[in-house]
């Protein structure tokens, strides 16, 4: 059988840092073709980005259609002379395996190989089971999963349920599966002014009060105190520049950026309008002449939540199962590309501990990631038996 924490360490030994494949995805489909699958490598390119290689991979023809997405790249080590041991190492002691990716999200990868490798070994498959693996969760996130999702659909690939294996427990297995996130809007607040010397203001026109009175008017008051699933809509201030190297000039522009995370109270399109309320208040206030000033949006994930669904109920069961713990069903955290995959199917996200993720020393108990193979051979087992 697929030993999940042997396969854990020679992904670590991957530097697979974005856009890097460094063998990652070979590794992965010899796995995967020993089992029988069908692996598709899927470059995807756009001017301006890194090529990046993806892999789908399809057993069986048949449904119901499983599919597990991840991702096989990492962020930097950072400080790699901080680390306790070569961050690519993936060394085992102390009862964990170290490394970058071990938690973010290599072991999840391979302990759902080994879980494949398990319920083939013990079942027929009754069904089909896929694995959706990007090389550009940690990057852009242009050339990956949203290109997968594109492709998927062309190809007439129906699935009808998705594990992705971020790690979303906090501090133990089983205690919280994401069944949505909030939506993550980002904007560039320009306000114009006129430049001019400090020592003749009235022949300039200084934006920085104005930037100031601007920013206070978005967050003087809450978008919102939360709903049912969500928690409250955020926006927090990011950056505020003007660029000024010197003392004595009022500079002709300065900038606010600021990002939203916010629940399903609201749209793109209806959060844009509340800011922009928000924005001309002000400046009707002050007076329409005295203020000019330009929002540019980008907006990288919608607000989504997987009502209930057959295939949250056999995920809690094979937790309550292997850990006998009943999991949260939580919508908190950032973003990932269950985003994307969300548009095709219903998607939850379930991994492991992500208590050390991007850290230095990143690691996860060699315990935990044996629990997932059990858990998601659990799920195969009983998802694919209903």
């Amino acid at each position: 059988m697929i030993d999940p924490v042997a396969l854990t360490a020679a992904l670590i030994q991957c530097p697979s840092v974005t856009p890097e494949d460094a063998g990652a995805l070979d590794l992965i489909q010899g796995e995967l073709e020993a089992l029988g699958f069908v692996c598709r490598r899927l470059p995807f390119a756009q001017p301006g980005t890194p090529t990046i290689d993806n892999l789908y991979a399809r057993l069986g023809t048949q449904s119901p259609h499983v599919c597990f997405a991840g991702h096989s790249d990492v962020v930097p080590a950072g400080a790699e002379d901080r680390w306790a041991e070569n961050p690519f190492s993936g060394s085992v002691r102390d009862g964990a395996i170290w490394g970058r990716g071990a938690a973010d999200m290599k072991g999840a990868i391979a302990a759902f190989i080994g879980a494949v490798d398990h319920y083939l070994q013990n079942n027929a498959l009754n069904g089909s089971i896929s694995l959706l693996i990007t090389g550009d969760e940690e990057g852009p996130s242009i050339n990956g999963t949203a290109k997968l999702v594109e492709w998927l659909a062309q190809e007439g690939e129906v699935i009808d349920a998705c594990i992705v294996g971020e790690p979303t427990n906090p501090e133990h297995m089983g205690e919280m599966i994401k069944i949505g996130r909030r939506g993550s809007a980002n904007a560039v607040l320009r306000v114009q002014g006129q430049q001019g010397h400090v020592a003749y203001p009235h022949r300039a026109a200084n934006p920085i009060p104005h930037l100031i009175g601007l920013t206070s008017a978005l967050i003087a008051n809450p978008l919102d105190h939360g709903t049912e699933h969500f928690q409250p809509s955020n926006l927090e201030i990011t950056s505020m520049d003007v660029g000024n190297m010197t003392t004595n000039v009022i500079p002709a522009e300065a900038t606010a950026r600021f990002n939203i995370r916010y629940n399903d109270l609201w749209t793109a399109e209806s959060l844009e309008q509340e800011i922009e309320a928000r924005l001309h208040a002000v400046r009707e206030t002050v007076g329409a002449d005295m203020i000019q000033f330009s929002v540019d949006w980008t907006h990288s994930a919608a607000c989504f939540r997987t009502d209930a669904h057959a295939f949250v109920e056999h995920l809690r069961g094979a937790i309550r199962h292997v850990t006998g713990r009943e999991a949260e069903l939580s919508t908190s955290g950032g973003t990932s590309d269950a985003r994307f995959i969300k548009d095709i199917c219903p998607v939850v996200e379930f991994g492991l501990i992500g208590q050390t993720m991007h850290q230095i020393d990143e690691h996860v108990p060699v315990s935990a990631i044996e629990q997932l193979r059990d858990i998601y051979a659990q799920v195969l087992t009983s998802y694919f038996s209903s």
